[in-house]
């Protein structure tokens, strides 16, 4: 005999589900309760057993559908049970033949619109019932939907056994009362769609759960509406539920709402057009290009930024001493020289700091070389010219090739070349007024430093044993680095070094 089995109730307040998997093919033997599916509800996958012993005779779902609970999935041939003569079974024979699965005598008299109006076969595999209740359950001719769940939320063999000694009066009756229920429920629903204003004068939604079906949650997210926040006065299960029309009407209104904010938003942005000129300038060319690789960086290498400062007093008094001898040579003296000497000088002492990611060969790649590269803000963003070698230059050197680069940059007459092949930056935030900051890395190299403005704050110095409070001139420093090559300590100890260069910096003459 065929027998057309649906797709179950699988509690939890669902109506549908995603049938994910087939896991058996026509033509497979299968027993009773073997999973034959799988099927994804908006809270669990479940698998789906076979009600019976025999051959699948026909899939009717494909995998990735959605599927009503109700719907027919697929076809079983029972061995041992012969079909009627004739033709393929009505519906009206099947539902006599298989109804509760109770013989002829123990059959309810069911009136005859309602027995056609039922499916080929009916098959309510509950999830809250472990498989020996259902097979029980079928053994007795009980309809485990139509048992309430006991106290521990499943369905137990006391359960069924007690809803067996119900006579055939009362077992009609409550199929009645079923469907008065579920044509009630199907009168709210069309009544909960009619127009924009009956959403808004139903129960004001602010929830902790709300009851859907997978469709409806799905469009749900589309349209960006969180579920707990429809009103509706349905429920199943004893929780809220929302249905899919309902989500459609709200997402019209809150539509509608939106359109006529943006319009009003229009209104008076028209009306104040003429106190507000503003001008467009197109994003491309070196500005683009700096955007494109400051998000790159951005984006691939994870950043960290330690921060620190230190006391540059002898600093300024040997740039202040030394300036005037600069200056005969036509050269001016800044604090950056300084700066990238003492930056190359820790860098010998730090090489893992010197280092770039080489990810395509997965290597780290450390350079024996220091070529400092000093971001400089021009007019088309900030470019970043390389003084080659800083290690083996002396400070006047480095000096006036940072001031010729620099002013080139400004110019936009330094070549591509000239702004290649840096190991580490160094980007003086402090010229224009600031004290800390955050600078993305210039990859491919792994940490750049940025100056903050030098400052005069109060500081404890000792001296012969005693200690005093007397203003000094601070700077601070911060690095960012690439936490993928280099760790806080790292960082750490590279920093240090440079301090110790610039509260010092007569130990450049070491160098």
């Amino acid at each position: 005999m065929v027998r057309e089995f649906e797709l179950p109730d699988v509690g939890e307040g669902v109506a549908e589900g995603e049938l994910l998997r087939w896991r058996v093919e026509p033509g497979d033997s299968v027993s009773e309760d073997q999973p034959v599916a799988e099927v994804e509800t908006d809270k669990a996958v479940v698998d789906v057993p076979s009600p019976v012993d025999g051959v699948v005779e026909e899939l009717r779902a494909t995998e990735g559908e959605i599927v009503p609970v109700g719907d027919v999935i697929i076809v079983f041939r029972v061995e041992g049970e012969d079909e009627p003569d004739g033709t393929e079974p009505t519906p009206a024979d099947d539902a006599t033949a298989d109804s509760g699965h109770q013989t002829d005598d123990e059959a309810p008299t069911q009136p005859a619109e309602d027995t056609q109006s039922e499916p080929a076969v009916t098959q309510r595999v509950q999830v809250a019932a472990p498989p020996s209740v259902r097979r029980l359950a079928r053994e007795l001719g009980v309809d485990l939907s139509n048992i309430a769940d006991s106290s521990l939320g499943r369905i137990t063999e006391s359960d069924v056994r007690a809803h067996a000694n119900t006579d055939s009066y009362s077992s009609t009756q409550e199929q009645s009362n079923q469907q008065t229920a579920a044509a009630e429920r199907q009168k709210q629903q069309a009544t909960s769609t009619q127009s924009v204003s009956s959403v808004q004068a139903r129960e004001t939604a602010d929830r902790a759960t709300t009851v859907a079906v997978p469709k409806t949650r799905h469009v749900a997210a589309e349209e960006g509406i969180d579920l707990d926040t429809v009103p509706t006065d349905e429920r199943k299960d004893g929780e809220p539920f929302v249905t899919l029309e309902a989500v459609q009407e709200y997402a019209k209104a809150q539509q509608q709402a939106q359109k006529k904010d943006k319009e009003a938003v229009a209104e008076r942005e028209a009306a104040d057009e003429s106190a507000r000129p503003e001008s467009r300038t197109p994003y491309n060319g070196i500005r683009q290009t700096i955007g494109a690789a400051m998000t790159e960086s951005k984006s691939t290498a994870p950043h960290v930024t330690h921060q620190d400062e230190v006391d540059v007093t002898a600093l300024v008094d040997a740039r202040s001493t030394l300036r005037q001898a600069a200056k005969e040579h036509d050269i001016r003296l800044t604090y950056m020289p300084f700066v990238m000497k003492a930056c190359a000088a820790a860098l010998q002492e730090n090489p893992q700091v010197n280092v770039s990611l080489d990810e395509a060969n997965e290597e780290i790649v450390e350079k024996q070389y220091y070529n400092i590269g000093v971001a400089t803000a021009t007019d088309a963003g900030l470019l970043v010219p390389v003084v080659e070698d800083v290690d083996a230059k002396g400070l006047l050197e480095v000096a006036s090739e940072t001031n010729e680069k620099t002013q080139r940059a400004r110019e936009r007459s330094l070549s591509p070349e000239e702004m290649r092949g840096g190991t580490f930056t160094i980007s003086n935030i402090g010229g224009i007024g600031g004290e800390y900051g955050t600078p993305i890395i210039n990859q491919p190299e792994s940490a750049i430093l940025a100056l903050g403005e030098i400052k005069k704050k109060p500081r404890v110095v000792e001296a012969d044993g005693e200690e005093t409070i007397e203003p000094r001139h601070v700077m601070t420093l911060s690095l960012s680095f690439d936490h993928r090559v280099l760790d806080g300590a790292d960082a750490a100890r590279f920093t240090n070094s440079v301090q110790k260069y610039l509260r010092n910096p007569n130990l450049l003459l070491l160098e």
